[in-house]
């Protein structure tokens, strides 16, 4: 048998999406859940600023740091075991932060979730790429993707809802029964895949996992610490040097955990990249339109999530439309159309100004959201169609890599663009505190002063929407240049490991 003749369909692969999407969207809400328990935290646990954001970073650096290495694993030992030993991690991290006594047994379960977490998701899209022959995989990553839209906008709704009836630890204990189910779900229904034998490359994944877990800490750092300042350029720096050495050793290592050749195909790094910017760009202007919609025109937690469901709502439409799209003219449009909609939709965020209500951002999210539904999908299905079947674990590793980066950048970068505007904007007679943030500034009590920081921060979110229009559009432009044959094509010839071990034949059905 060819083992790299393309899948056939699985007979049950419409239900195995549905328990791959659950374990997407458990992965997906916990990323956005957490914010909106912020306050609770410091209140109920005596935590300091300092605890909470090493709650939320704990997870990010795990997450990101393990992910390829995760990948490679899941591609050795079974990609179905990969995920089912995730969420046990991610699941029982979940329910021993739920009731911990002190911040620091907190972040550590977070850290111990986002081991979980990167041994979930590269699995989703690979084990996509098994189950689904190539003619439907148009509609199951239009159906992924809108998973993933939703998640990200019910993320800070679910967490409002829980808090405003449960405690903090509420936000946590949700992903037990998901977690569950998933595991049911994963060993009932969804086959095993690997690819084929090979040495672990242990140097590889000590490498892959300082270089990336070291980028990710920098990003974080930039805004606290200085983008010039010691932390964040030591942080750089080791990035540097660990993925160039994790770069040189995998072109040396006659066996590789990442095959370098697949970086050199412009259809998946050209798609990796727009997803990482569209990643970028979505971070960065929710984690602004919580703090518009929160301090600005004084929404709670949950009406503040609620606001953001048109997105998820017109993600949807988006999916449906975009995987009609590129049945009909092919990939590379539907693409494009959608990330000069994303474009469009950050710059009708962009035009907010001060006194203006949640109508006027309105029209934004819902064409930002569309945008979302209709390029997405499009791209990770030009992303996997050039990864080889014995790689789709840590191809899509990669691919997840580059959105956990991209979501740190969005928020450390677009963050800091927002601060320095909102900075700039306010009187001159300001006192110190209030430039610091909306929230300190309306901490202090003076109406006037409060009033004069609600509009620079607003003109501060149009800054950083136009920002984020721009850097979208930039990729569109690339794409339309890139990606002029229309559709995706799968790789003329799959890269091999690099010695005489012959390829597993995949897994079949279970």
């Amino acid at each position: 048998m060819n083992p790299y003749r393309p899948p056939e369909p699985h007979p049950r692969r419409w239900r195995i999406l549905g328990v791959l999407c659950l374990s997407l969207f458990a992965v997906v809400v916990d990323n956005t859940i957490l914010n909106v328990a912020v306050p609770a935290l410091l209140r109920d646990l005596d935590a300091t600023t300092s605890d909470v954001q090493w709650t939320i970073d704990a997870y990010s650096l795990v997450f990101a740091g393990l992910l390829l290495t995760a990948g490679g694993l899941g591609d050795r030992y079974g990609r179905r075991r990969a995920m089912v030993a995730g969420f046990a991690l991610f699941g029982g991290g979940s329910l021993l932060a739920a009731f911990a006594a002190g911040p620091g047994w907190v972040i550590a379960m977070r850290a111990l979730m986002g081991v979980g977490g990167a041994l979930i998701m590269p699995g989703t899209l690979a084990i996509m790429a098994e189950v689904f022959a190539p003619d439907e995989r148009a509609k199951a990553f239009a159906i992924w993707g809108s998973t993933s839209v939703v998640g990200v906008a019910l993320g800070p709704t679910l967490g409002g809802l829980l808090l405003e009836h449960f405690w903090w630890g509420s936000v946590f204990l949700v992903n037990v029964p998901v977690a569950a189910v998933a595991v049911v779900g994963l060993v009932a229904l969804v086959p095993e895949s690997r690819g084929p034998e090979r040495r672990a490359d242990v140097a590889g994944a000590v490498l892959s996992t300082i270089g990336m877990a070291a980028l990710v800490w920098a990003v974080i750092s930039g805004p606290g610490h200085g983008w010039t300042g010691a932390r964040t350029l030591g942080g750089l720096a080791t990035a540097v040097a660990a993925l160039a050495a994790f770069a040189l050793w995998q072109h040396r290592n006659p066996e590789p955990m990442l095959d370098l050749r697949l970086l050199g195909r412009r259809d998946f790094s050209g798609a990796a990249v727009m997803i990482a910017v569209f990643s970028f760009a979505l971070a960065g202007t929710l984690f602004a339109l919580t703090q518009f919609l929160q301090l600005v025109l004084g929404y709670g937690p949950l009406r503040a999530g609620l606001a953001l469901l048109p997105v998820a709502a017109a993600g949807a439409v988006g999916n449906g439309v975009g995987a009609a799209l590129e049945g009909r003219l092919g990939n590379a449009p539907a693409l494009v159309a959608g990330f000069l909609a994303i474009s469009a939709g950050l710059g009708a965020i962009g035009l907010v100004d001060p006194g203006d209500g949640y109508p006027a951002i309105l029209t934004g999210l819902v064409v930002l959201g569309f945008g979302a539904g209709l390029g997405s999908p499009p791209a990770y299905s030009r992303l996997m169609a050039a990864v080889p079947r014995e790689q789709a674990g840590v191809g899509s590793a990669v691919n997840d890599a580059g959105q956990e980066v991209g979501n740190a950048m969005g928020v450390a970068v677009l963050g800091s663009v927002i601060s320095a505007a909102y900075a700039r904007g306010l009187p001159g007679t300001a006192p110190d505190a209030a430039r610091h943030s909306l929230g300190e500034a309306l901490s202090l009590g003076d109406p006037g002063l409060a009033q004069a920081a609600r509009d620079a921060f607003v003109h501060a979110l149009s800054t950083g929407a136009l920002a984020a229009a721009a850097a979208t559009l930039a990729v569109a432009v690339l794409a339309a240049l890139a990606f002029r044959g229309g559709r995706a094509r799968p790789p003329a010839r799959t890269p091999r490991p690099r010695t005489a071990a012959a390829p597993r034949s995949p897994a079949g059905r279970t």
